[in-house]
């Protein structure tokens, strides 16, 4: 069984590309059914400043592929794609 408070520390990697897209943040939980149902991750911020808004990554469960001792492994689209969006992004079936 794998803690909340472990999966924040490990590094969160794209197996598309390899690149790293950071650690966890925060995770969205089903209370009903008691299931996670996706991790976020920082996105990059939008504008100048120290008043900037940062954007969101949410990754579903379903793109996790391995949880392991020090790396989440996730297949996503390219993250350069997905940060040129405007609003943040959910991840789903109809964006691949």
């Amino acid at each position: 069984m794998i803690k909340i408070s472990d999966l924040k520390t490990r590094d969160v990697v794209n197996i598309l590309d390899g690149r790293k897209l950071g650690n966890i943040i925060d995770i969205d939980l089903d209370l009903e059914n008691g299931r996670v149902t996706a991790l976020i991750l920082p996105g990059r911020s939008r504008g100048l400043g120290i008043f900037t808004r940062r954007e969101e990554l949410v990754i579903p469960w379903e793109k996790i592929i391995r949880i392991g001792r020090d790396v989440v492994l996730v297949e996503v689209p390219t993250v350069t794609e997905i940060e040129g969006r405007r609003r943040s992004y959910l991840l789903d079936e109809d964006d691949f």
